[in-house]
């Protein structure tokens, strides 16, 4: 059986190499240890299908060293400790580190990446890991600090129109047909920057056509994804475009579309995780103090999926699903952290009022560090007026309240603590 296109077509040097100039252009930090012939532990993050494994596999050729692949889906513990133990025996005197590339890593519990740490740490591996989530809440932190992040960034459309040129004028299958690209348009935009799911797409509109001669037109690729709809990508169809709907449902309060992309995204194979992490984005961006509680129910959503897993974790995100997309909505927190970070960027550091500053020493006391700070709690309401604010942000208004039920109750208080500050 043939392989497929995006196999066929990885790259297996740094010239052939589509993308991620940032990093192994000329001069860039990748590309200046690949031609040194050292290179340190690092870790790729970025989108599916920007050369995350390709490029590890290039920097192993062109360093002549042992290669090793882990799969986070398939490896334990033990699958981790039988590799260091192979590199270790396997390495000669003064050789480089062989490489040990772990895709999806963020998928490695704690142990897993535990395991991984004395032999990074002692150089018995050079680690080469790949990952679609942020590695700052995935991978844990020792093994993040010996490591070195570089983000990988989705392909641009020069990059896709190189890659699309050189795969009917190159590949040993396609080159046989006749295939003229008249239009691109659709193409690009089902790819969304990824360039395996550029060339899956392809290969399904070409093998669907029984001519010898090919005209790829934004028509034919748009007919042939709708029939197969899935074909191209077991990954989650579209996979922004769908998240983007399933959001946009969510804030416009439309629970039947917001189930419906739901269910578009499990049918795909999308990741729960990420699913209930959008989740519980969208009860703190779009819900927010119009209803608290959808936080809480996004939360224990994400909490039950990952406790309980498929096919049973499609109920409580469905029930979370349905409950922010029938709740009343403000992004009144949003837009207030927005606007406070915009005034600290505009303003700068500016100093701490000295009544409501710590003041540990008696040093700090002496220069009236605490001095004339009032205790809310010894006042009637547990409130009483004073200055929060640096001295020259004074009167500044950040959190504008949206008069939601719920986020009325809050306004009404702030009006009766703080009163013309508070007036609209």
């Amino acid at each position: 059986m043939s392989q497929p296109l995006a196999e066929r077509l990885r790259p297996r040097t740094l010239d052939d190499y589509i993308g991620q100039r940032h990093l192994v252009g000329e001069g860039a930090v990748l590309r200046k240890m690949i031609d040194a012939g050292r290179i340190s532990s690092f870790i790729l993050w970025g989108p599916p299908g920007v050369g995350k494994t390709t490029l590890a596999q290039i920097i192993a050729n062109r360093l002549e060293t042992p290669f090793y692949t882990l799969s986070a889906v398939t490896s334990g513990v033990k699958d981790v400790r039988d590799v260091i133990e192979r590199a270790e025996k396997g390495r000669f005197f003064n050789e480089s580190s062989p490489i040990l590339f772990i895709d999806e890593i963020h998928r490695f519990s704690k142990s897993q990446q535990d395991s991984l740490l004395g032999a990074v740490e002692k150089g018995v591996v050079t680690l080469i890991g790949a990952t679609t989530e942020n590695p700052s809440f995935e991978v844990i932190r020792p093994l993040l600090s010996r490591c070195q992040l570089y983000v990988l960034k989705s392909l641009e459309k020069e990059d896709l129109l190189q890659l699309l040129h050189r795969a009917v004028t190159t590949d040993v299958v396609l080159r046989e047909r006749k295939i003229e690209l008249q239009q691109t348009d659709a193409l690009l935009r089902y790819s969304g920057g990824d360039a395996r799911k550029l060339l899956n797409i392809l290969e399904l509109v070409v093998g669907a056509e029984s001519a010898e001669t090919v005209v790829i037109t934004d028509e034919l690729v748009v007919a042939r994804l709708q029939q197969n709809p899935l074909a191209y990508d077991k990954d989650g169809e579209m996979h922004y475009d769908i998240i983007s709907a399933f959001i946009k449902s969510i804030r416009g309060s439309d629970p039947d579309a917001a189930l419906y992309w739901l269910a578009r995204m499990i049918e795909g194979g999308e990741d729960p995780k990420f699913i209930a992490r959008r989740l519980v984005i969208s009860a703190a961006e779009d819900i927010g103090l119009a209803n608290p509680n959808a936080l809480l129910l996004a939360n224990a959503a994400f909490d039950a999926v990952q406790k309980i897993g498929w096919p049973e974790g499609r109920i409580p995100l469905a029930e979370a699903t349905v409950y922010l997309a029938t709740s009343a909505k403000s992004n009144s927190a949003y837009l207030g952290i927005d606007a406070a970070l915009g005034l600290v960027r505009q303003t700068g550091n500016q100093p701490v009022p000295l009544p409501i500053r710590n003041a540990p020493t008696q040093l700090m006391k002496d220069l009236g560090y605490h001095d004339g700070y009032l205790y809310p709690h010894d006042y009637p309401g547990n409130f009483t007026p004073q200055q929060y604010m640096p001295d020259q942000l004074v009167g500044h208004r950040l959190w504008h309240a949206q008069h939601s039920p719920a986020e009325e109750k809050l306004y009404q208080r702030m009006l009766s603590c703080w009163g013309e500050r508070y007036k609209e």
